[in-house]
């Protein structure tokens, strides 16, 4: 890793994976309430944890690397959310993060593979 911190990586990563969901729906949404509802679908925890099991099989061994530390970050978390499920979105991040960062090209390839989980209903 460069000058940024896993959890740097984390924290911007948020933001970012946020953009692009957004970004997607204001392409193709065009009510408020609709976009909440898109966004809301796919900006959580559960659906990162989900994304990231799928797309594991696309990443070099560099980038499960990152996946892995980002995965064994230390963060606090509600008692009633799931730590596994939390870590996982939580190393989503950080490599989205970390893409951003470092790496605007594979950060691009990166979106292309995830577009194709994006349900359009």
């Amino acid at each position: 890793m460069t000058s940024y911190n896993i959890k740097q990586c984390a924290y911007i990563g948020d933001a970012v994976w946020e953009l692009f969901i957004r970004e997607c729906c204001v392409k193709k949404i065009y009510t408020q309430k609709a976009m909440h509802n898109f966004s809301v679908k796919y900006v959580n925890a559960n659906f990162q944890a989900h994304l990231l099991n799928e797309i594991m099989q696309f990443l070099t061994d560099e980038e499960k690397e990152i996946v892995r530390r980002g995965r064994n970050l230390k963060i606090s978390i509600n008692k009633k959310n799931n730590p596994q499920i939390h870590s996982l979105a939580t190393a989503f991040e950080v490599l989205t993060g970390y893409f951003y960062l470092n790496d605007k090209v594979r950060l691009f390839e990166f979106f292309e593979i995830i577009k194709k989980y994006l349900n359009d209903d």
